[in-house]
């Protein structure tokens, strides 16, 4: 009997372990495959949700727990907590000896994993390469980790091109689009009664989802950004109720969180704050909210496939590909108080999201399943382009 190939895949944050759900689900009802999954960062953080609780509720057998996450979100805080991660993936490959390892996306933790992975010789498998960000230095990072992976699952043309052209194989560049639209397809998402059920809160009369991460590019990490967007829902109707969920544990992070905790006490009940809604809680409140606001990728990356208009305020998502539907806007008042008005009013029937089909899991999966011997994968000629 052939040997259950054994990959390994390492979340870190809510976000992602979103996007990743149903490749889980996958990899873990597959007979040929041996589930092994490293669960750090934000997910072992009380103060971000402590998420790790759902990833057990979602039914997932955990193989290894990484504490890496320092309780401070300077730049010194965040490179001790990446070195941490390193030190504590690297054991956890020791231990676990998979085939390859699995990551998505552009965070540090992610980049923690891609290092420990490199240097253990395990070939490592990246989903969401090429994609850009070019207000956040998780841009850089994405970029970094595209060159010490083996293959690249990328979600549209457009990053299958950026991959190709940073000298990467274009045999081992497929296109699958975002695996984060598979959920919309594969699980019905709950109602209006139990949603407030389960947000232990009313839905107002028009509603409004909001996501600010820090802009780490910028010199203020993105306070003066979120100043402009609070003041700009401050002026929104009194039937409108404000959704906020918590920013990642990024530089500068707990300072916005705070200001925005701040802003929610302001507004009394019509400012709801949530640290983590979990995916099933989170695309159900994006199905019945007017608008998705803020500098989230989830508003580029779901809210089209749901018909939902997105304003994408600031720079953290500038050159990401985006569909109709999404309005980018300067981090100005005024701005963001027009798009918003003209979001409310965009007819978004008919939208095509550029990052896919619904049906990336299978491919991904299918792409794991062919996955060569470590030995080919791990040698990485550089292939030129427009070489003779």
């Amino acid at each position: 009997m052939e040997a259950r190939r054994r990959i390994c895949v390492v979340t870190g944050s809510r976000a992602e372990y979103g996007l990743l759900q149903w490749v889980l689900h996958d990899l873990r009802e597959d007979p040929h495959i041996d589930l092994q999954l490293v669960v750090t960062g934000m997910h072992l953080a009380p103060e971000f949700g402590l998420t790790v609780r759902q990833i057990e509720a979602d039914g997932f057998a955990i193989a290894r727990r990484v504490e890496m996450l320092l309780a401070g979100d300077t730049a010194g805080a965040i490179s001790k907590s990446t070195g941490l991660g390193v030190i504590g993936i690297s054991e956890a490959l020791e231990q676990l000896q998979p085939d390859a390892v699995l990551v998505l996306g552009d965070r540090f933790e992610i980049l923690a994993a891609a290092v420990a992975s490199l240097m253990h010789r395990v070939p490592l498998v990246h989903i969401a390469g090429g994609d850009v960000s070019e207000g956040a230095i998780d841009d850089s990072m994405r970029h970094a980790i595209t060159k010490m992976a083996h293959l690249h699952l990328v979600t549209n043309e457009d990053a299958a091109r950026r991959v190709r052209q940073m000298g990467e194989d274009p045999q081992r560049v497929l296109v699958v689009g975002s695996p984060g639209l598979d959920h919309l397809r594969r699980q019905p998402l709950l109602g209006r009664d139990e949603l407030e059920r389960q947000l232990g809160a009313p839905l107002g009369r028009h509603n409004l989802l909001i996501t600010f991460h820090p802009v780490t590019l910028a010199s203020d990490e993105g306070q003066g950004e979120l100043d402009e967007l609070l003041a700009a829902l401050a002026a929104t109707s009194a039937d409108t109720t404000l959704w906020f969920t918590r920013p990642n544990a990024d530089m500068g992070g707990r300072a916005i969180a705070r200001r925005i905790d701040e802003f929610a006490a302001e507004q009394g009940g019509r400012a709801q704050v949530r640290d983590s809604l979990g995916q099933l809680r989170y695309l159900s409140l994006m199905a019945q909210v007017d608008a998705v606001v803020g500098n989230s990728s989830s508003g580029l990356y779901e809210a089209p496939s749901m018909g939902v208009p997105t304003v994408n305020v600031g720079d953290r998502q500038r050159g990401r590909l985006a569909a109709a539907s999404v309005l980018h806007c300067p981090p100005q008042r005024q701005a963001i108080t027009q798009a918003i008005v003209q979001a409310r009013a965009l007819d978004c029937r008919g939208v095509v999201n550029p990052y896919g089909d619904g049906h990336s899991v299978p491919r991904i999966v299918a792409a794991l399943k062919a996955l060569p011997a470590a030995q080919a994968l791990l040698r990485k000629p550089f292939f030129a382009v427009g070489a003779p």
